[in-house]
């Protein structure tokens, strides 16, 4: 295992004072020599002072979103593995040494805990099912070294950290992490955990619907950056396929009778040819770009300053 003072543990909170306390004394019981750091998002309910009562290092982070506390503890925080977790108690600590563990031995940048509900009532149906077709859309995208594409409990190499460049918000974070992770084709793997319910004074801020859009739509536009070519030419069959199916009527009726009637769905069916035409061009164009964009990112993960730990 890593030296245990160069493994930091990092918590980001929004109002989450019912339970940070928690999250806290279990990690510095599961890893006591390790630097337990609370990143408080501007909460208003007392998150920061019960996390420092509690034996944490507290940071802040105005900006609320989880995207924006992740982007800025991995540009502020330096070690040699960093492990990421909720500050809501319902990821096991005691599974983390064993995670740091084997990030080290196998050699890998990201080890993810892959959640087991310690009860039915643990997960909501709605987010269970949201959490399936995600992380089967990302597999099927990106492909499937990561099941639990949304667990928010994993633990990296600083080479990972300090490569990666942070585009996310909110809580489209974790498919982010996931995606970079893929789309390099880093080393990872994952470990079951259990994963608890929520304690009663503490309550979730994901919201099914309105996050579940924000994450399904992040995903789409990291498939759209890295495979550009695929994304474009899958466009492409769509509004060929569109375009088809309006001009065949109009086209039958003008052999039928000489006229266009419907000359407004014909430009439209026009209009869908043309970026059926289109958008290969762009995805080739885009391909060229995401290469470069990807050998960037490389050259990051594999720099001197990455790799130090």
């Amino acid at each position: 295992m890593a030296a245990a003072d160069d493994i930091v543990v990092l918590i980001p909170c929004y109002n989450e004072a019912g339970a940070v306390a928690q999250v806290v004394q279990g990690f510095r019981e599961a890893l006591p020599e390790a630097r337990v750091v609370v990143y408080d998002n501007d909460s208003d309910d007392g998150t920061a002072e019960v996390a420092r009562a509690a034996g944490a290092e507290v940071r802040g982070e105005a900006i609320r979103g989880k995207g924006h506390v992740v982007r800025r503890a991995f540009a502020d925080l330096e070690a040699g593995v960093y492990v990421l977790v909720d500050g809501d108690a319902t990821y096991d600590a005691r599974s983390a040494p064993a995670m740091v563990g084997m990030l080290l031995e196998q050699r890998l940048d990201m080890v993810v805990a892959r959640r087991r509900p310690a009860s039915e009532e643990t997960y909501r149906p709605g987010h269970r099912f949201g959490n399936r077709l995600l992380s089967g859309a990302v597999r099927r995208l990106f492909g499937d070294a990561v099941r639990d594409v949304l667990s928010g409990y994993r633990v990296f190499s600083r080479r990972f950290v300090k490569s990666f460049p942070g585009r996310a918000e909110e809580f489209e974070i974790e498919a982010e992490l996931t995606i970079h992770a893929l789309e390099l084709r880093l080393p990872v793997g994952e470990m079951d955990t259990p994963y608890y319910p929520r304690p009663e004074d503490s309550y979730s801020k994901l919201s099914t619907w309105r996050d579940g859009f924000l994450i399904s739509f992040a995903v789409l536009h990291l498939f759209a950056l890295t495979r550009p070519l695929r994304f474009f030419l899958g466009l492409a069959l769509v509004f060929f396929s569109a375009a088809t199916v309006l001009f065949a009527p109009v086209f039958g009726e003008y052999l039928r009778t000489g006229l266009v009637p419907k000359l407004p769905t014909l430009v439209v069916a026009v209009g869908g040819y043309v970026i059926a035409f289109v958008s290969p061009i762009i995805g080739i164009i885009l391909h060229a770009v995401s290469i470069g964009r990807r050998e960037a990112k490389r050259l990051a993960y594999l720099s001197p300053i990455s790799r130090r730990g």
